[in-house]
């Protein structure tokens, strides 16, 4: 299915966004689009960004409230399928894990969980140290100062000198304090010898910059009401506007034409009437995430791109990455504290995070300890553990019985898997399935590989082992999340070589030298870490890049 577009109007100042034709026009205005825009803006280039969603005002959120925990069920939902925004698209197909993912200001890290982490060293060399997967055309080195530098932007609180991260600058503030939680699952691995490290979130400890100081709610997934949480729409957007970065809300990408020597001109984007309008520029950036940026390329096709726009190697939109993620839930006969925040790591452990030779899996998993949540979140995964086993539903004495076993009296080891490159795994259009502009929607083929699982399988094991080690009188284990943790990765991968990836070391595009893809789409391997510090640095990095050679970037006619 092909979209059939209105008739296209160029952008002009009855847009309201000034001129007709910008320098660069950036899709999407989360966690590398913000970056983006900042850096070029700063320097004198003018930008247009376009975002399909809307602002997302402390006032819209409902972590304050006693309802909060109902809010997450469906206003704030992370699932696009449930939560139905207007700036929302459907996601189909069978999927063993269904990405999540927001579309708004800020993009997913509205509803992240703030949790701050490099990738390893290693994580670069997949292909050198283990023989599997690709190594990436970059190393850590090429990323060691954009990660300190967009660290400070973000107001990180950690601590730095971790033993098992390359050795990399100081955070601007402290750790928020891991409190009862991290001192009872640090006793645990303290008693087994194994690495734990208090966690570094983009949550301030105390006011910094364009934050104010965390008051440990515990609902940053849910918005922060205080503004403690680092969002790219309190941390970045205010500087790249007051630089003269211009912002279009309400703007749905649907397609990047090209003149007639195959150079991107723009973007056409659909308005909330549905009216196409082509927004003119030199460079076009692509910042929609793995997900919406591939989609993006694939309903730009051409006689030039049949299969979607540069697309000559027939890997864009494969080898999607997730991190599958399994839990291990201690329960403890004393209080925890375990409804305070942070909701990202008190403390995590990367000591099972690099392939051993003695296990019958390659590379690893990063484990994170986080809270327990309110009553409704504490029984909701006391259920999903024991419903296997046969549990009632959650009604009445049950519900009771349940909140006043495990509420404020457990903590969480969330274990995320690392996810290697496969074929099979991608997005697509969808034959039938539209948004509500009429778009194609994007269809998810994934299946999780027999490594993750037996990854996953491994880590459980230890996970329980640390629980009961520091003490838990019960452990609750879940199976594989369903839908995923906005972690998604890999369908634009970048590479030297144009047979076998769809962006070079710049994330420019191979087959269209004035097209960049800059979201986690270009990671060649996953890594266990956290990916937004990686994404957000790699950004940053890409913008310097294009900053020190624009003159040789060669531009639409």
């Amino acid at each position: 299915m092909q979209p059939v577009l209105p008739e296209v109007e160029a952008a002009s100042p009855a847009d309201g966004i000034g001129k007709s034709a910008a320098d660069v026009v950036i899709v999407g205005a989360g966690a590398s689009g913000s970056v983006a825009a900042q850096r070029l803006a700063a320097a004198g280039v003018d930008v247009v960004c376009l975002e399909q969603g809307d602002w997302a005002h402390t006032a819209d959120y409902m972590s304050a409230e006693p309802e909060a925990e109902l809010a997450w069920v469906q206003r704030w939902n992370p699932d696009p399928n449930v939560r139905r925004n207007l700036a929302d698209y459907p996601l189909t197909g069978e999927a063993d894990i269904r990405p999540v993912m927001y579309n708004g200001v800020g993009g997913g890290l509205v509803q992240w969980a703030a949790m701050w982490q490099p990738l390893l060293a290693s994580d670069f060399k997949v292909r050198s140290l283990d023989g599997t997967a690709d190594d990436w055309p970059i190393g850590w080195d090429d990323l060691a100062a954009h990660y300190d530098a967009v660290a400070h932007d973000l107001s990180v609180s950690g601590l730095a000198g971790d033993p098992a991260l390359p050795e990399a600058g100081g955070y601007p503030n402290p750790p928020v304090e891991i409190g009862r939680v991290g001192r009872s699952a640090a006793r645990g691995m303290d008693r087994l010898g194994w690495h734990w490290w208090p966690g570094a979130n983009a949550i301030a400890s105390r006011r910094h910059g364009s934050l104010q100081a965390c008051q440990r709610r515990g609902t940053c997934m849910t918005g922060c009401p205080e503004n403690a949480k680092a969002i790219p729409s309190l941390t970045h957007w205010p500087a790249a506007l007051a630089a003269g970065a211009r912002l279009v809300t309400g703007a749905r990408a649907a397609q990047i034409p090209l003149d007639e020597r195959g150079r991107a001109v723009g973007v056409v984007y659909l308005d909330a009437d549905g009216a196409a309008h082509l927004q003119r520029a030199s460079v076009v950036m692509l910042a929609a995430n793995a997900v919406g940026s591939a989609r993006l390329l694939l309903l730009s096709t051409s006689a030039r791109f049949p299969d979607g726009l540069a697309n000559s190697s027939g890997l864009l939109g494969r080898r999607l990455m997730q991190h599958p993620y399994r839990t291990v839930t201690a329960v403890f006969d004393e209080p925890l504290e375990s409804w305070q925040g942070p909701w990202g790591q008190s403390i995590y452990s990367l000591e099972f995070a690099e392939t051993h030779p003695d296990r019958d899996f390659v590379r690893g998993a990063k484990w994170m300890v986080m809270p327990h949540g309110g009553p409704m979140f504490a029984v909701a995964e006391y259920h999903e553990a024991r419903r296997q086993h046969g549990f009632d539903a959650l009604w009445g004495e049950n519900f009771h019985r349940a909140a006043a076993e495990v509420f404020g009296r457990a903590f969480t080891w969330g274990i995320q898997a690392e996810d290697l490159p496969e074929d099979h795994n991608r997005v697509v259009l969808d034959p039938a399935v539209c948004d509500g502009s009429g778009l194609p929607t994007a269809r998810i083929e994934y299946r999780m590989s027999e490594n993750s699982r037996r990854m996953l399988d491994f880590n459980l094991a230890r996970a329980v082992e640390a629980a009961e080690a520091s003490g838990a009188v019960e452990t609750l284990v879940r199976g594989v999340w369903p839908t995923g943790i906005g972690h998604v990765l890999g369908t634009a991968r970048m590479g030297d070589d144009p047979a076998t990836s769809v962006v070079d070391r710049h994330c420019r595009a191979h087959d269209v030298a004035n097209l960049y893809v800059i979201d986690g789409g270009v990671f060649v391997t996953g890594g266990s870490a956290n990916p937004t510090a990686t994404i957000m640095a790699n950004a940053r990095r890409v913008a310097d890049c294009l900053l020190r050679e624009r003159a040789a970037v060669e531009v639409p006619g």
